[in-house]
């Protein structure tokens, strides 16, 4: 377990709130539109997401209002590894139930995450953490050198086509060699009963993309997966 800090590093805390953030969509996920018609919008909406995801990987730059006609996860990662030329690195991550401040995950990075491997990651929760209705999530990260005027984050929620939640964080100004710690407040989506199941019934087909722009440029990409089945002793 480390935690980055250097005698020269200045250390600073940000609140940050969800804004711009989507409902999820009132259509359940069990719902069947039509035999005959799923699978033609299925294929229709797989063709339009795979479209989108190669003329991006095309643009020499990606901006936050590219990313936000995604009906389902990304099957790529947007940017090369190398785009952080920021030395964004997240040391610490922590997720709490905000009404009874109860942590529910917590892990410190014992490994330099600006490698490729931390681009992506799993987690399995118990179908209780369906019931929550706001979490806080702690992030730490370091910077490098160079400032950052502004750092936004956008993190994208899917199950299959069905995007359940958007949110969208502005960190502001970094200063360079620092250590900041932020924490998200999530609202959680709003889910029926028949989608509760759905997600507990296909563990890690919810996914997430989490997009990271510098100055309106994505620099960086981390995508996650998600389980609700875990039992008490997992």
């Amino acid at each position: 377990q480390i935690e980055k800090k250097t005698p020269s590093s200045k250390s600073t805390r940000i609140m940050s709130r969800s804004t711009n953030s989507q409902s999820a969509s009132s259509v359940p996920l069990g719902t069947d539109t039509g035999a005959v018609n799923k699978s033609s919008y299925l294929s229709r909406s797989m063709n339009k997401s795979s479209v989108l995801e190669s003329e991006l990987l095309k643009k020499t730059k990606i901006t936050p209002e590219d990313i936000m006609g995604f009906d389902r996860a990304t099957e790529s990662y947007l940017c090369e590894f190398e785009a952080n030329v920021y030395d964004i690195d997240f040391t610490r991550f922590r997720i709490r139930d905000l009404d009874t401040e109860t942590i529910l995950f917590e892990v410190h990075k014992s490994t330099d995450s600006r490698s490729e491997p931390s681009r992506y990651v799993r987690y399995q929760f118990p179908p209780a953490f369906l019931e929550l209705k706001t979490i806080g999530a702690t992030i730490e990260f370091t910077l490098g050198d160079k400032p950052i005027q502004e750092f936004r984050m956008i993190e994208r929620h899917f199950f299959h086509d069905k995007c359940l939640k958007t949110f969208d964080f502005n960190f502001g100004f970094c200063m360079p060699n620092s250590t900041n710690t932020c924490e998200h407040i999530y609202n959680m989506p709003e889910l029926s009963l028949d989608e509760k199941h759905e997600l507990i019934a296909h563990p890690y087909d919810t996914k997430s993309d989490s997009f990271y722009f510098v100055d309106g440029e994505l620099v960086m990409h981390h995508k996650a997966e998600y389980a609700y089945d875990a039992t008490s002793g997992q």
